[in-house]
């Protein structure tokens, strides 16, 4: 009976998966089906599960990206309808806000593109013949500067809902501590957490969300005080994000603001990448997961909870706003287990 449900629950869902054009969009997010909720499912069975929040609470106070802009939501005086009894209440984000990409958030595939050669800062960028996930071209993504996302955009990522591991390096690398700015999550560290962790014979499967918990979220701080929480960083490699990308999971989430490191510049202690930095990359994991293998994002996870009761295993649900032609989307992921 258990089987024959998952089995319709499979078929109805992925009904609007059979356009081949928004499969070509989803990446690793096609994995996402009978398998992955089944092993979802075993931990929503589990004895003593419980309900564990991921995300922040979004607030004009809370660490901000220095590249979305300022987050102010204001908030409007009731309003009466008239010819009736009806009073509503509504409130509007200030100009030039990006909502995507602040708190806890995902990222669209059509967040990044690369171009075949090197931009110098100074003249015009051209990206007319810039590439994305899945070979599409500029003019199929984002034809004009004020375009939607035509393909790519947050209406293409499915319902996350699947079977998830916390590799907690802060515990199992770093005895503890919170990792520092620039420093860089190995494949090392990830196979001695599994280890650790008792996660070594299930491993890594596809289809699995990985939440990496690096000690950062120590930082984050609601009113936004220090600064310190989106100034840098710590991150995966590259390497990292090769080994994530060929165990075929569907997203990778930390408790940074950024899934790559990002360095204190005025810190004595600088970290080089393991196996050096890939040429023209700002951002190489975004670059890598975004555009090279389809793995979705996930940043600003609150993962201190699960963490303090050791649940590395759990069933988590993401859910992105189907905002048609955007890059990013506020989510609310919970993860269930025990």
């Amino acid at each position: 009976m258990h089987k024959y449900f998952l089995f319709l629950l499979s078929y109805f869902c992925l009904l609007p998966l059979y356009s081949e054009d928004l499969i070509s969009q989803r990446g690793m997010g096609n994995l996402i089906g009978a398998e992955t909720w089944a092993r979802c499912a075993s931990e929503l069975a589990s004895e003593g599960a419980k309900q564990y929040e991921l995300s922040y609470e979004r607030s004009p106070t809370m660490p901000k990206s220095p590249f979305a802009g300022d987050y102010e939501p204001k908030f409007l005086p009731p309003v009466g309808l008239p010819g009736s009894i009806q009073v509503y209440n509504m409130d509007v984000l200030n100009e030039n806000v990006n909502d995507g990409n602040q708190g806890t958030q995902m990222d669209a595939f059509g967040h990044f593109s690369h171009t075949e050669n090197t931009w110098d800062g100074e003249s015009e960028l051209n990206t007319s013949e810039a590439k994305y996930f899945g070979g599409y071209r500029q003019e199929e993504v984002k034809p004009s500067p004020d375009s939607p996302l035509l393909k790519l955009g947050m209406e293409t990522v499915p319902p996350i809902v699947t079977s998830a591991i916390l590799l907690d390096v802060r515990k199992y690398v770093f005895n503890g501590k919170p990792m520092e700015a620039g420093q860089y999550v190995t494949i090392e560290h990830l196979e001695k957490t599994l280890e650790l962790s008792g996660l070594n014979t299930r491993g890594i499967l596809p289809g699995d969300v990985v939440l990496i918990n690096t000690g950062w979220s120590d930082n984050y701080e609601d009113p936004d005080i220090s600064k310190v929480y989106y100034s840098y960083a710590p991150g995966i490699s590259y390497a990292t994000a090769e080994y994530l990308g060929s165990k075929q999971v569907v997203a990778v989430g930390l408790d940074t603001p950024f899934v790559d490191a990002v360095p204190n510049p005025d810190s004595d202690t600088q970290y080089e990448m393991p196996g050096g930095m890939p040429e023209g990359l700002g951002f190489p994991v975004h670059h890598y997961f975004l555009t090279q293998v389809g793995i979705y994002t996930l940043e600003n996870l609150k993962l201190d909870e699960l963490s303090k009761d050791a649940v590395t295993q759990s069933c988590v649900m993401i859910l992105p706003l189907l905002s048609r032609g955007s890059a990013a989307s506020p989510i609310r992921p919970v993860a269930i287990g025990g």
